[in-house]
């Protein structure tokens, strides 16, 4: 499964998720369902963006379990 760190990463940051989505121009109920898993694809488009306003590279800001 795979999982974004991005509220671990915004709190780093000292940063909400209204801030995020406002520069990224992306609503917070869908931001919110990429946080909780509740999204089947994502695009090239918003993970560069979390990587350029998170200031973090792709390994900081996705994780992936393997499924048991």
């Amino acid at each position: 499964m795979v999982h974004f760190n991005i509220e671990k990463l915004l709190k780093r940051k000292n940063r909400s998720k209204y801030w995020l989505c406002q520069n990224m121009n992306i609503s917070t109920r869908n931001l919110n369902r990429v946080i909780r898993g509740e999204t089947s694809s994502i695009s090239f488009k918003y993970i560069e963006d979390l990587c350029k306003y998170l200031e973090c590279t792709i390994d900081e800001l996705i994780d992936i379990e393997k499924d048991a």
